[in-house]
């Protein structure tokens, strides 16, 4: 017995030590700013125009995240076809990548080749815009979303599917009204973490869609381009930005969560 309470007394310090160093981690970006300077960084036009910039490319995103993911998560984790392991690994190959490494893999992509001239062709440039902020973040956040998907319709009972089927409603009927209704706590975690996700994409967004201040400069660029700079007061202001919409987001999804 003694053991056992031992044991379980070092995982829970270790758990509270590590929350400790994270809180005092978090902590010093509210404590050793200076709020005056805060303020008047906050309504600043670069700062504002970063804000805004990250607010809609990150929703955008999500939504387009979720548009694939959904579909993705569940024909990974409902149906068998060839090939179907290797697909999985390749999606989730961003996950293992550094951010640098995909965002110079899609610049490669969308640059000068059949794929970037198609696009280009039908007024689509991804290369050092605003819509390469976005495929940039598409890209960084997809394989989350989809491994916390197809967990989610792992758990859901197949037997559900199979009376709706035997029914006489058809497979996307199915899928409309059992999969996605019951999945909807899984919808939401996917919503907040790749909206947290996108929000905070730095190397993706600054090798696709460059760092041109007032063009692409989200909120992870703008605090690396102002420590470039040795400007402290609005590195720190955009880190606490990011902080701040990451707790948010983190908030909804729990008390959402507890409702359903």
């Amino acid at each position: 017995m003694r053991k056992v309470n031992f044991f379980r007394a070092v995982l829970i310090a270790l758990s509270l030590f590590i929350t400790f160093l994270l809180v005092m981690a978090i902590g010093a970006f509210f404590l050793v700013p200076d709020w005056t300077e805060v303020i008047e960084n906050f309504f600043r036009e670069e700062m504002i125009f970063s804000l805004k910039l990250s607010l809609w490319t990150g929703a955008l995103s999500t939504v387009l995240v979720l548009l694939f993911s959904i579909p993705i998560g569940y024909a990974l984790s409902r149906f068998d076809f060839y090939g179907k392991s290797i697909t999985k690994s390749i999606i989730d190959l961003p996950v293992a990548f550094p951010e640098l490494v995909l965002g110079l893999a899609l610049l490669l992509l969308f640059g000068n080749t059949p794929v970037g001239k198609a696009l280009q062709s039908m007024g689509i440039n991804l290369v050092f815009t605003k819509s390469g902020v976005v495929a940039a973040q598409f890209f960084t956040a997809l394989p989350y979303s989809i491994r916390i998907l197809k967990s989610t319709f792992d758990y859901i009972d197949p037997r559900y599917e199979f009376i709706s089927r035997s029914l006489g409603y058809t497979q996307f009927e199915t899928f409309k009204n059992i999969a996605v209704p019951l999945s909807r706590n899984g919808m939401i975690a996917a919503v907040v973490i790749t909206f947290a996700r996108c929000i905070g994409t730095f190397g993706t967004v600054l090798i696709l869609a460059g760092g041109s201040e007032g063009l692409t400069n989200t909120l992870p660029i703008t605090l690396y381009l102002n420590i470039s700079y040795g400007n402290m007061g609005m590195a720190l202001t955009s880190g606490i930005i990011l902080i701040t919409v990451s707790f948010i987001a983190i908030f909804i999804f729990e008390k959402t969560e507890a409702r359903l």
